[in-house]
């Protein structure tokens, strides 16, 4: 199956395009998040930040990001 087949997983709640299996890191930064400033579950399992670079997102996972901003 090539790369360039779309795909989709679930994005909070919302349907989000993908093209075939993506590294979870690499749609972080695709979405401008900072993987210290996030929590992460895949279909409803947290993620550990020590496992972000290899974890891959698959067509019909549902993804969870939580993005923590600071301010006071």
């Amino acid at each position: 199956m090539p790369d360039s087949i779309a795909t989709s997983i679930t994005l909070n709640g919302d349907p989000y395009p993908l093209s075939a299996d993506t590294p979870l890191i690499a749609l972080l930064e695709r979405l401008n998040m900072r993987r210290g400033r996030v929590a992460v579950e895949i279909n409803r399992e947290i993620v550990p930040k020590a496992n972000y670079d290899a974890t891959i997102v698959r067509a019909g996972d549902h993804v969870e990001i939580i993005n923590f901003v600071g301010g006071g």
